[in-house]
């Protein structure tokens, strides 16, 4: 998946050109007062971005130990860091080396540097993740919308450059980033129907967890909070009425 432009999103390219973002079926789960991570919908998301998105992005804010709130077991995690190289070093002979990926290391870009990842996309660096769903107001619809506009037929006054795809919900419509997301793309391992939306809600959901990794734990602080003070209210209320009972 390659999110080549999806952070361009100041200015002009905050206005949504279509007018209405799409939302998936049930809309997320995370959302509201009481909502919280679907833990099904985020392993899913995690295969979909492992499988698809990995090949053009990092997520240089997520360690691979961090992918125990997405489900993975320990041997899962070791094994998923196992496959990328880093650089270490330098050993007893002062040289750098290279080693393979531990728990506590980073998600890496799958390139070297910009420069790298911008010779072979044609001048453009796909964005780190990491914050993606962050980068502008209703990100994660923005995201999900962006996944699925690419239009089976182009509209009749569309013009799209050399190098570049139409995206009904991209700024311009002009995007970096070839159609990612189709129906089977990938073959879920819970055997969930792998349809177009079910996986672009999925990889959100990852997403948004990469984010916000600490929303469940925020919202189960605030719930305990509010039902305290909840309490508390009632307690003063009864204290004050049991002071004054006898003041007429």
């Amino acid at each position: 998946m390659l999110l080549i432009g999806a952070t361009g999103l100041s200015g002009t390219a905050q206005a949504n050109e279509t007018g209405t973002l799409l939302k998936p079926e049930g809309t997320f789960s995370w959302e509201g007062v009481f909502g919280r991570y679907d833990q099904a919908s985020l392993r899913r998301g995690y295969q979909v971005f492992h499988d698809v998105c990995a090949n053009c992005h990092g997520l240089k804010r997520v360690a691979f130990r961090n992918l125990a709130d997405v489900g993975l077991t320990s041997d899962e995690i070791k094994a998923v860091a196992a496959e990328k190289e880093f650089t270490d070093g330098p050993n007893d002979e002062g040289a750098m080396f290279k080693r393979p990926g531990r728990a506590a290391d980073h998600i890496p870009s799958p390139y070297a540097n910009d420069k790298e990842a911008a010779q072979v996309h044609g001048g453009a660096v796909p964005p780190d993740l990491s914050l993606i769903t962050k980068a502008r107001a209703k990100g994660p619809y923005y995201v999900y919308s962006l996944l699925l506009g690419y239009p089976e037929e182009l509209p009749a006054d569309a013009a799209v450059p050399e190098g570049k795809y139409y995206n009904t919900y991209f700024p311009g419509h002009a995007i970096g980033m070839p159609q990612q997301v189709f129906d089977d793309v990938v073959s879920y391992a819970d055997g969930t129907k792998a349809t177009k939306e079910q996986i672009a809600k999925d990889v959100v959901t990852f997403l948004n967890w990469a984010a916000e990794p600490e929303l469940n734990a925020r919202k189960s602080l605030g719930v305990k909070v509010m039902v305290f003070l909840a309490l508390l209210t009632a307690l003063l209320f009864a204290l004050k009425r049991q002071i004054w009972k006898d003041v007429h």
